[in-house]
């Protein structure tokens, strides 16, 4: 089995239709690490220490968060720039994620379409996530295709949504007992409840 860590960020989680029933299939699940950033810091007092001694014991590190902006909740950037220090998690002798997965688990208010050259937002979506990727690289980890819903709000609690909150379960899974087909997801830009790559339990 695999240490999976999966870190929750929605600063609006009470009203959320989609992250929280997300956040609360992650949260029941056997054999994963689930931190709820907003719940653990609600000042942002980042815990670096404790933070650095997760992710040492992690295999995989997962971020679910709704798209904010083109970015990540706040809190989710003061935790990379407080915990991905210089020595540990990149520069000299950070070497300390090395090798190990990192991998998002996103919503969108917007369609697929408006993420498109002729779109509302004018670039695709991991256009937006390259920093996020970047992180990953410079950190030496292997950033693996988000998992991602569109349309988040107009979802809501319909058949879709439910859809979805039951395949970031097998994504979890599958990634929990190493089942989940990395070298597949590194073909597609993003992965989805209909596009699981896992591969049979042997």
């Amino acid at each position: 089995m695999k240490s999976v860590l999966v870190y929750y960020a929605h600063p609006g989680h009470r009203t959320s239709l989609v992250n929280r029933p997300m956040a609360e299939a992650a949260r029941s699940l056997d054999g994963i690490d689930f931190v709820d950033l907003y719940e653990a810091y609600p000042r942002h007092d980042i815990n670096v220490a404790l933070e650095q001694e997760r992710l040492l014991s992690a295999n995989i590190v997962l971020f679910q968060f709704p798209v904010f902006w083109y970015s990540t909740p706040s809190i989710v950037k003061e935790w990379q720039d407080l915990v991905l220090e210089h020595g540990f998690a990149y520069g000299s002798g950070g070497d300390k994620l090395s090798g190990k997965c990192m991998m998002l688990a996103i919503t969108t208010a917007g369609p697929e379409d408006a993420y498109t050259p002729g779109g509302y937002q004018h670039y695709p979506l991991r256009t937006f996530l390259t920093p996020l990727e970047q992180t990953a690289r410079l950190c030496g980890m292997r950033f693996s295709a988000p998992y991602v819903l569109y349309s988040a709000l107009k979802a809501g609690e319909g058949r879709e949504a439910t859809q979805h909150v039951v395949g970031y379960r097998q994504l979890l899974e599958a990634l929990r007992d190493g089942t989940y087909d990395f070298e597949a997801a590194d073909l597609v830009d993003f992965v989805t409840a209909t596009s699981l790559p896992i591969r049979e339990k042997i």
